[in-house]
């Protein structure tokens, strides 16, 4: 009776670590934007921040409109989690009435002056909902 060998599906050690030494440099760069508040024109919005575990916790405190240079790890963070869902309700084929996701409210976001994320270059539709109607 022969064993075989199974070759190991874990990670590489030294290459997960340098990829994710790529990201923290790239998340570290900085990047020129205007904050908008859509949820209070105007306003101010305080946040801390942290992505990598070798960070310091940044504090942030953000004017709507106003121009900021900021890491790019950051202004990744407020366009893509600046949003809460609104929820709406609908019948089903049954005639039961059934919660859904209507659209997604924004909260806010940063609007780049100088640079483009190929990663985020894809046009958000929010959420989109199939339903049988009649």
């Amino acid at each position: 009776m022969t064993t075989q060998q199974s070759t190991s599906t874990k990670k590489d050690p030294i290459k997960t670590k340098k990829n994710l030494r790529w990201h923290r440099d790239k998340d570290r760069e900085i990047v020129k934007g205007m904050f908008k508040f859509y949820e209070v024109p105007g306003g101010l919005m305080s946040f801390v921040y942290k992505e990598y575990k070798e960070d310091q916790t940044e504090r942030f405190d953000l004017v709507d409109g106003e121009i900021y240079s900021v890491p790019l790890g950051v202004a990744r963070h407020l366009n893509k989690n600046g949003w809460y869902p609104v929820h709406a309700y609908s019948m089903n084929e049954a005639g039961v009435p059934t919660m859904k996701v209507g659209h997604k409210k924004r909260r806010f976001g940063f609007q780049s002056l100088e640079f483009v994320d190929i990663d985020d270059l894809t046009e958000d539709k929010g959420i989109i909902t199939v339903e049988k109607i009649g």
